[in-house]
């Protein structure tokens, strides 16, 4: 299955492959997984999951960008999200890339970009959530987050529980709003710990601590243990369930998504959108077998 996994990693990373699949729009079973192309497709999902009970993080798909004038513009559609969000009155946040802003050009550019971001937001009572990338941009993305944070608090930022320094982060992080993943980059030995048992180990000792910190944390996992164990903490101490949700990418486990909401937790969902579908999907392909047979079906039920 490792040979898998990598193949749909290299997939992912294939220019011309991603240029083509703009053209060919959301087949291959990612319709499944990508809330359409527009931002009123994604608005529409978004309120279908609202009526279902379940709360929503709306992501335009798009990283790595090298040109100035795509990073302005992707600026501007992230503004725009926001106007979309305000006036379907959605209960939806934003999440974005600090790479499809201007990261890799210049980091002023990236700053001014989300400056303008996080004030509209603020206008409106949303929240931006910051997704983190690689560890070669780790400490560029806390260093913006830290910037904005002086100005703005309805900014925060994810922190990924195999890194080795997530635990020191997390004690500098008291009081923001974070999402907490295990990982899913190719890291390091040197920066990153390698081992399912020890990132698990970690991931629930760092929620644990955020939320006995009193701060508001997304959980990000699909793993129903972890889940169970979370449950079980903060009966156990008495957490109140506005303090923290439960995250999970949009298409994936619908039926936990909804017992969770059925049973009180708030329950989010990541909504991805926009043309630039493919490296997200084939990424998606890569974390799982089972996604491998989502996107058969669908395609033989599209033929």
């Amino acid at each position: 299955m490792n040979i898998s996994r990598n193949f749909f990693l290299f997939l992912s990373e294939n220019k011309l492959l991603n240029h083509a699949a703009k053209k060919w729009g959301l087949r291959l079973g990612a319709s499944k997984v990508v809330a359409g192309t527009t931002i009123e497709s994604a608005m529409k999902t978004i309120a279908g999951l609202n009526e279902a009970g379940l709360a929503c993080t709306v992501d335009r798909l798009g990283e790595f960008v090298t040109d100035k004038q795509e990073a302005l513009e992707a600026g501007q559609y992230c503004i725009n999200t926001l106007h979309a969000i305000h006036e379907w009155k959605v209960d939806c946040h934003l999440s974005l890339k600090l790479t499809q802003l201007g990261l890799d050009i210049d980091k002023n550019l990236c700053m001014n970009n989300m400056r303008s971001i996080v004030q509209t937001a603020n206008q409106y009572d949303i929240y931006v959530n910051i997704d983190m990338e690689d560890y070669s941009r780790y400490q560029t993305t806390l260093d913006i987050l830290f910037a904005l944070r002086k100005e703005f608090d309805n900014v925060g930022t994810v922190i990924q529980s195999y890194l080795y320094r997530a635990n020191e982060d997390i004690d500098h992080l008291q009081g923001v709003p974070l999402r907490l993943v295990k990982g899913a980059y190719k890291e390091s030995a040197d920066v990153a710990m390698q081992e399912k048992a020890d990132i698990d180990k970690n991931f629930l000792h760092l929620i644990k601590k955020h939320l006995s910190h009193g701060s508001y944390t997304a959980i990000a996992t699909h793993d129903h243990e972890i889940i169970e164990q979370v449950k079980a903490f903060v009966h156990e101490n008495q957490i109140a369930y506005h303090s923290f949700e439960f995250q999970m990418l949009y298409g994936f486990r619908h039926d936990l998504q909804q017992q969770l909401a059925n049973e009180g937790y708030r329950v989010c969902s990541y909504v991805p959108f926009g043309n630039d579908w493919y490296g997200y999907f084939m990424r998606r392909l890569a974390e799982r077998p089972q996604n491998i047979k989502l996107a058969v079906k669908s395609m033989l039920s599209n033929s």
